[in-house]
């Protein structure tokens, strides 16, 4: 991602009259619904919304079953939404390249600048950008308005949530006429070693002035303190004309190198400064790491030449109450819970992300299969001619959305593949499938030819791609489920680079991985549920490895077990009741304690050896089953505490103690975060535990939960983890769910705010939340 200079001041650099870079996220007007002429600079908007962006108005709900986006979209409603906002410029801007940038409007948006149309993108995962040139007023008390239309109206049109709107923030960019182009610097590490490591730069320069000009270009690099490792200076051989475009190469070495890695995500910057007549004139740092990736037939993954087993998840764009609109807080407190567990790698499943999103994995350590599409030209999502996705406009803008993902995106060291496709339902089988694959792949490799790229196959035995010659083409073959099914792919093709693009939880599937050195990794479905997919009255896919609001569940505890490098040890039993309690459940409460007599126990748990006891008495031990399965017992039901003691080589690691609950008496409220920051982006989530008197969880407490804020705080959401919650995020009330349930808060100024959370019957508790500048 491209920043301006201006903020990377801690590199030891100095603001320049080049590249000015602002948000353009505050005072939008909206209207959710048609309006005829609201392009226009003289529409009447007076009566319309203020809000700022990102926003999602389809996350406001109401929920309802008869809304056309159906099971997919989470019952959630669609149809159009307008934009305006109004801005002024400087009467010095009249000479510079304005530009405004959107990381993503959904969908069908168009836009325009003081009436002018300056065009259409149908894809709402994309980033795109507009020049305003030629249509802006520049000076005091002369206005400028842009409008923007996004139209999801045609339904259904996707097999999971989209939400809707700009969703994503917006930038307002003014540069020289002479400047680095949109995603024009792209950074590299072709040689790398502990020794030395050489920086490969390739920059884009463009001239949109009258007059050609003669450029120079300076890269200068510096390490994670800010200092400065290695700088280059190039002359372009010839003037710049009017409307070219000149391409600087750059290779500058780095003596004895922080390597980026999972365990140690070291980030380099790469400032670029584009000089004529002496001064700059533009500017541009890049994130980036210096790190080696190669996938191999043999020993699948090698980051920095070592073996790297890939345990990854799939995740969809949205978070829970936020919908689409997300801030970058509550993606962090995601990647981190899944981080704890032992993940390691993220599938961006089916759609380019939020380009802060592939920061924070740059920042915290994840490797990213970047993907693209979930259709290409065929209607996945409904029967007949009634509604369509981006397969309505694949066709025209598929090479085109490939490429600006891969320019966007290339520059993140945590992305080591790219996906052009899931579970592509186009005939794969004759060369019109073959050609659309290959174009797709061509363009990745043509704007970045450092990754290889693969596709979620789709049960290829029946689509016989891996035997027509398909999968053959492929970089990496990927596919989804059927992990027996690869293995074989393999054994059949040995020279075949083979990946987990999509896989389900179960023990088999996890030994296909562990059990062969040549797969590349994993991609659980899903790493945490997801709004939509589902059937009424769910509005929530429950497939995830932790709920909507991170709570475990039993899938988290055996998933930890298995791919987590600390000492593990986790209690679950069959809870023997029927409905929404059946199942695995991890607490000692059960719902009839007369009905419940003999308990099937089992422990997760990577230790060599777990004990068991139920109210101090040993129930015996039992060693690690080579085949990682669960350690199992049946006890008979007795009120108290059942304690699990893992040990290595002998010595207490971990334990973990289960207690009967009482009836539900107080509410404990904790946060994960003390302070904020009183901006969009920074939130701070409030955990509502129901106990009993003595401080025990109840797990089946269900109780209405109200909370309130206090100081310069407010309410962002409340959620809980309820599959068919239909009640709006919005709402201050919530109801338990399995005893917990979250609100979420944002500042409203500085200082210090105190949520309060109280239930009838349940004495009231409250949490103190610093916010600051």
């Amino acid at each position: 991602m491209m920043l301006s200079l201006a903020g990377q001041l801690s590199y030891g650099q100095t603001a320049t009259p080049g590249r000015k870079i602002a948000s353009f996220d505050n005072d939008w007007l909206f209207y959710k619904g048609d309006a005829s002429g609201a392009e226009k600079s003289s529409f009447k908007d007076a009566a319309w919304r203020k809000l700022d962006v990102p926003h999602d108005w389809m996350i406001e709900g109401p929920y309802s079953q008869d809304n056309k986006t159906g099971r997919g979209g989470g019952y959630l409603p669609s149809g159009i939404g307008w934009y305006r906002k109004y801005f002024t410029l400087d009467a010095a801007d009249a000479v510079k390249n304005v530009a405004i940038e959107f990381d993503g409007v959904m969908a069908n948006s168009d836009v325009w600048i003081n009436g002018y149309h300056l065009g259409k993108r149908p894809y709402g995962y994309i980033s795109f950008n507009y020049e305003l040139n030629g249509h802006l007023n520049f000076g005091k008390g002369k206005t400028n308005v842009i409008a923007v239309r996004a139209d999801n109206t045609i339904q259904p049109a996707s097999r999971y949530y989209t939400g809707a709107g700009i969703y994503r923030h917006v930038r307002l960019v003014t540069s020289n006429q002479v400047h680095i182009s949109t995603w024009g610097v792209f950074v590299t590490t072709p040689e790398v070693s502990a020794e030395k490591a050489t920086v490969h730069v390739k920059t884009m320069v463009n001239n949109i002035a009258a007059a050609s000009k003669s450029v120079m270009l300076q890269t200068t690099l510096y390490d994670a303190a800010g200092k400065a490792v290695g700088t280059a200076s190039k002359t372009a051989a010839k003037q710049v004309a009017k409307g070219d475009t000149v391409v600087f190469e750059q290779d500058i070495a780095v003596a004895n190198p922080k390597l980026w890695s999972t365990a140690a995500p070291t980030l380099y910057k790469a400032v670029t400064q584009v000089l004529a007549d002496g001064k700059v004139i533009d500017d541009a740092a890049n994130s980036f790491g210096i790190r080696s990736i190669k996938f191999t037939a043999d020993q699948g993954f090698l980051l920095n030449g070592k073996k790297l087993m890939i345990k990854g998840v799939c995740l969809h764009h949205d978070v829970g109450a936020f919908g689409s609109a997300v801030p970058l807080s509550a993606w962090e407190r995601r990647l981190q819970a899944l981080k704890n567990i032992g993940v390691n790698g993220i599938r961006t499943s089916h759609n380019p992300v939020a380009p802060e999103f592939l920061d924070l994995c740059d920042r915290m350590g994840f490797v990213v299969m970047d993907e693209s599409f979930d259709t290409w030209e065929a209607n996945k999502v409904s029967r007949g001619n009634d509604g369509g996705g981006y397969n309505l406009y694949f066709k025209q803008w598929g090479m085109i959305d490939q490429r600006d993902q891969v320019l966007r995106d290339r520059n993140h060291p945590s992305i080591v593949i790219y996906s052009v496709g899931n579970e592509i339902h186009d005939a794969l089988n004759d060369s019109t499938g073959f050609k659309k694959y290959r174009d797709l792949q061509n363009t990745c490799h043509k704007y970045d030819p450092s990754r290889p790229v693969t596709m979620a196959l789709f049960r290829p035995n029946v689509s016989k791609v891996y035997d027509n010659g398909f999968a053959k083409m492929m970089d990496v073959v990927g596919q989804n489920y059927r992990e027996n099914e690869l293995v074989d792919a393999h054994t059949a093709h040995p020279d075949w680079i083979v990946i987990g693009t999509e896989n389900g939880h179960t023990l088999t599937a996890w030994q296909a991985l562990r059990d062969h050195n040549y797969m590349s990794g994993q991609f659980l479905w899903v790493g945490v549920d997801y709004l939509g997919e589902s059937d009424w009255p769910n509005v929530t896919d429950g497939q995830g490895v932790f709920d909507r609001t991170m709570g475990t569940r039993p899938l988290t505890l055996q998933r930890e077990s298995w791919w987590s490098d600390k000492p593990v040890v986790h209690i679950v039993r069959n809870s023997q009741a029927t409905g929404r309690g059946a199942g695995l459940v991890a607490d000692w409460t059960p719902t009839d304690p007369a009905a419940y007599q003999n308990a099937k126990i089992s422990v997760y748990s990577n230790c060599d050896d777990v004990e068991l006891f139920l109210n101090g008495k040993s129930l015996g031990s039992k060693a690690k089953p080579a085949d990682d399965d669960s350690r199992n017992w049946e006890v008979p039901y007795e009120k108290g505490s059942l304690k699990a003691v893992a040990k290595n080589g002998g010595k207490v690691v971990v334990t973990e103690e289960l207690k009967t609950a009482g009836v539900p008496a107080k509410i404990i409220l904790t946060t994960e975060r003390g302070s904020i920051k009183n901006n969009w982006d920074d939130v701070a989530y409030v955990t509502a535990q129901v106990v009993d008197a003595n401080g025990v969880p109840c797990p089946q407490a269900d109780n209405e939960v109200t909370f309130s804020v206090s100081g310069p705080g407010a309410i962002a959401a409340t959620d809980n983890g309820d599959l068919a919650n239909h009640v709006a995020f919005s709402e201050p009330v919530r109801h338990a769910y399995r005893g917990k349930c979250i609100v979420i808060i944002r500042g409203k100024g500085e200082g210090k705010a105190t949520v309060q959370a109280s239930g009838a019957g349940l004495t009231s508790s409250s949490v103190s939340i610093n916010i600051g500048k």
